[in-house]
């Protein structure tokens, strides 16, 4: 907040955010007060006693929120928050605020994250770095697991009661899949997104592979026999999902027969792809990538049925491809988490990095005309 003369405030820096208003000579006292520790009433009266009529505060107030610079941030629920959490996640607020115009200073998307229950599947280098991006950003229930067997990393937002950690089943060892390769195709320009979450249920496990390996719509035999049986979907009902590292293919159609919203996000080849996000009956899911894929190239099935089993090689990603996709993927999910309108940017498509350019591209994948998500019944009401 600065003043361009003695009669002109301007609110923010950059010509893209920022808003001058006229006539404001002598409401810097006013203005002053409202630093989110006072409610509306409070204000007025604070106003009076420093010689500003109730008329002429709630004038200039009302001038304030209909330029669209007053954030209504209720008092009670800042007072609710944690001294240190309060500090920490104020440019969260600030940000969420200011980019989908909420006027009640990300309130309601801080309420949203702090309930959010996220599992990060993947411990490498992606998966870690969105749980720790996600737990930063407010999100109250971060769980970043690997393989069954292995030790999970847990992100717990720090101001809030430990959860407990879940009861896991099964111990047989496993090795996850590598990432898919991406056929050549032509990008589109980015967006942004957002979604639903879901209400808690039982826990389910992926299903044994071995003979009876998942198989997609069209007899694509997925490559996820010895890796599916490494992972679990969940102990808890997560409202979103992360499928990062490696994941097992088996896992994204769990979570799809379960209703799970979730997100894929890979860097490997030097490339980086987040997306897309599967909306359960209502957006294009994995299956439907791996069959558009097919439509393309004939030689697709038998390539993705060689992924299969462990992959010793180390991925070509390094720690600034990680971050960067880790970041974007982070985004997305935080999109859907603060409801912040449709998710554009991957719904319906990925966004990708490709290397040395390092510039985002957006490409589309439309839900296939021969897979069976679309038929299948929702599991949970939306909101």
């Amino acid at each position: 907040m600065v003043w361009r003369d003695r009669d002109t405030l301007q609110i923010g820096i950059d010509p893209r955010r920022a808003i001058a208003l006229t006539g404001m000579r002598g409401a810097a006292c006013l203005i002053s007060l409202l630093d989110g520790s006072r409610e509306h009433h409070q204000v007025l009266a604070a106003a009076q006693d420093t010689g500003i009529s109730r008329a002429a505060a709630d004038r200039i107030i009302g001038l304030l929120a209909a330029a669209g610079v007053l954030a209504d941030f209720p008092a009670d629920a800042l007072r609710g928050v944690p001294d240190g959490a309060r500090t920490r996640l104020a440019g969260e607020l600030a940000t969420v605020s200011l980019a989908h115009g909420f006027t009640d200073g990300g309130a309601r998307a801080l309420a949203r994250r702090q309930s959010a229950a996220v599992r990060v599947y993947g411990a490498g280098l992606v998966g870690a770095g969105i749980a720790g991006l996600l737990t930063a950003s407010g999100v109250g229930h971060v769980v970043c697991t690997g393989q069954v067997g292995q030790p999970a990393a847990r992100c717990d937002l720090p101001d809030r009661p430990p959860i407990r950690r879940p009861r896991r089943r099964g111990s047989a060892p496993a090795s996850a899949a590598p990432a898919r390769p991406e056929p050549p195709a032509q990008p589109e320009s980015p967006a942004q997104s957002a979604s639903a979450a879901r209400p808690e249920r039982p826990a389910r496990s992926v299903p044994s592979a071995g003979r009876d390996a998942p198989r997609g719509p069209t007899g694509i035999t997925r490559p996820g026999p010895p890796a599916a049986r490494g992972w679990a979907v969940r102990e808890r009902r997560s409202d979103l999902a992360v499928l990062a590292d490696g994941y097992p293919p088996g896992l994204s159609a769990a979570l799809l027969a379960d209703g799970i919203v979730h997100l894929a996000a890979s860097a490997n080849e030097a490339i980086g792809v987040v997306g897309p996000l599967v909306d359960p009956g209502e957006t294009a899911c994995l299956d439907c990538v791996d069959l558009a894929r097919a439509d393309r190239d004939p030689a697709w099935p038998l390539i993705l049925a060689q992924l299969a089993g462990p992959d010793t090689r180390p991925a070509a990603c390094n720690a600034a491809l990680a971050t960067a996709v880790a970041a974007q993927a982070a985004a997305q999910v935080l999109a859907v988490l603060d409801g912040a309108g449709p998710a554009e940017a991957v719904r319906n498509g990925t966004l990708e990095l490709v290397l040395p350019g390092w510039q985002w591209r957006r490409r589309s994948w439309q839900p296939h005309a021969r897979c069976r998500c679309r038929s299948r019944p929702a599991i949970c009401p939306r909101i």
